[in-house]
């Protein structure tokens, strides 16, 4: 918090002064005090819009005074690059796996190596093919992480004018924040990390429990976590969407009720981790009246970006955090030198891959995401898919965005609800021709399941010149549907032990390892 703000003085006037009131009163007075705050951060936010690019420059040039003195900066002669393409010459784009020598040094007990001092955490990740990723967190990128979430509830509470969720209770389904110690360095989840940061006057509001909390098997901390809120004033709910829906679910069984007549207070949900689009329509029914909702961009690595109105469409490029943001068109990623570019030089409509340089010592680093930008004035994007979660098997590159706004799209038309899903491709050995299969678990089942596939085929076809070709050359079959059973994804996440926390369903593959999984949740139902 910036104690330059005006009414950081009178806020704590006032809190100090709070001991002759009772809890209920005292929980008021804090959507009192967000008001005011609430105005003066998001003018800075609204502000700092017309310095996006300026900005970024002196992000940059502030992490190379520091990278100069690290290892690494020493290494790539930080001490002479004086400009961005300099920087490009100087540093490669890198993943995981090629930064793990510098993560591994730090566990050794090194100092300065990808940042001044050592890390305050390590934020524990599984990635899909480096294995455990050991992210760091220094104490000049914790910033980041926290207020980043602040800001987005602080702007939505300027624009709507909506503070009371701040008197109820709020629940923030994350991991377990018990840390464990690699390399001398505090270790765990990312949520279970910054629940270590909330707010002091924000603990009483705070659900679950530290003890529920702390329950590493999803399905046992679920019941708990729903035996102890069931009967509480919830009027913000916030996590992952598919996480959130299993929340959702538990509490209709027990009480008979939609989530907003349970709790008519209920007023905020706040999401991250994946695109929103596919999980809205089940959770908002599952709410059963209007709501509103706030998504975010956050990652182990960085909070990169949040959602900062009601109206405008996309989240708004966290610019002035601690992290300089590079831009790789996504069809270049792979190469050898792909095309790097600054904000100042992003284009509308684009497809790129995101590469962070922060102040948690991450340089060229290559997240593994590609957003897309709706406008440069704010920068505000869309988060599109990941870089290794592709269909190309064919030549057709089909991603993320495509399948999913074909699914929403022949949903909508045919009034299906769908819970989960994912596609691979299906390369076929004998005379018959490949296609693609899409594994969906349905909560209500098509009509006609033959004429949803049909639409569902055509919409991604309208989306992908090459899959469009490959269908009408006749060399790959329609895609073909395989529906999934009930909890069939919930089961198949549960065998691989990745059940609740961050974990996520790749929505594509470019192999067979999760389809030939799910076959086991599909056997007895039809293929169509």
């Amino acid at each position: 918090m910036n104690i330059k703000c005006p009414y950081f003085a009178k806020a704590t006037f006032i809190f100090v002064h709070l001991k002759g009131f009772s809890i209920a009163q005292s929980m008021k007075i804090k959507s009192f005090l967000a008001r005011p705050f609430a105005s003066y951060i998001y003018k800075g936010i609204r502000k700092g819009m017309a310095s996006a690019v300026s900005d970024q420059e002196n992000i940059l040039k502030n992490l190379l005074k520091v990278g100069r003195i690290t290892e690494i900066g020493k290494e790539a002669g930080l001490d002479k690059v004086n400009s961005y393409e300099e920087y490009r010459q100087a540093i490669p784009v890198r993943d995981y796996e090629q930064m793990r020598p510098w993560v591994d040094k730090i566990k050794e007990g090194r100092h300065n190596v990808l940042w001044k001092g050592k890390p305050i955490y390590f934020a524990k990740t599984s990635g899909t093919t480096s294995g455990t990723k050991y992210i760091p967190i220094t104490k000049d990128s914790i910033p980041n992480h926290i207020n980043t979430a602040r800001n987005a509830l602080l702007c939505y509470m300027a624009e709507t004018g909506n503070t009371k969720f701040a008197d109820g209770k709020l629940i923030f389904l994350s991991g377990s924040p018990e840390l464990e110690r690699v390399g001398g360095i505090p270790t765990g989840r990312l949520s279970g990390i910054v629940n270590h940061h909330v707010p002091k006057y924000l603990r009483t509001n705070q659900m679950p429990s530290y003890e529920t909390n702390c329950i590493e098997d999803w399905e046992s901390k679920l019941q708990k976590i729903v035996d102890e809120t069931i009967l509480q004033d919830m009027t913000l709910i916030s996590g992952i969407p598919p996480w959130m829906q299993m929340y959702f679910d538990e509490l209709i069984k027990r009480s008979g009720k939609k989530v907003g007549e349970l709790f008519p207070n209920f007023s905020v949900m706040v999401q991250g981790g994946v695109n929103f689009e596919p999980y809205k329509a089940k959770l908002l029914e599952s709410v059963g009246r209007k709501i509103d909702t706030i998504e975010l961009f956050p990652a182990s690595e960085g909070f990169f970006a949040f959602q900062d109105s009601q109206e405008a469409e996309g989240l708004l490029l966290n610019t002035n955090s601690g992290i300089f943001f590079e831009f790789v068109p996504a069809g270049e990623i792979f190469n050898e030198n792909p095309t790097r570019l600054s904000l100042r030089d992003v284009k509308v409509g684009e497809n790129y891959a995101l590469i962070i340089n922060s102040n948690a010592g991450l340089w060229g680093y290559n997240l593994g995401d590609t957003v897309k930008f709706l406008s440069v004035d704010p920068y505000r994007l869309v988060v599109t898919g990941r870089t290794k979660h592709f269909i190309s098997a064919f030549g057709e590159h089909v991603i993320g965005e495509e399948v999913e706004a074909s699914m929403l799209k022949a949903a909508k038309e045919e009034n299906v609800r769908i819970t989960e899903f994912t596609v691979a491709p299906f390369v076929s050995s004998d005379e018959g021709k490949s296609y693609h299969e899409w594994f969906v678990e349905f909560e209500n089942i098509p009509h006609n399941m033959a004429a949803f596939a049909s639409k569902l085929d055509q919409y991604l076809r309208e989306k992908n010149a090459y899959y469009d070709d490959l269908i009408g050359g006749n060399i790959l079959s329609p895609l073909k549907i395989s529906p999934v059973r009930k909890n069939g994804f919930i089961d198949y996440m549960k065998s691989i032990g990745k059940l609740g926390g961050q974990n996520k369903v790749p929505r594509l593959s470019n192999d067979r390892k999760i389809a030939d999984e799910l076959m086991r949740w599909t056997e007895n139902l039809q293929t169509v």
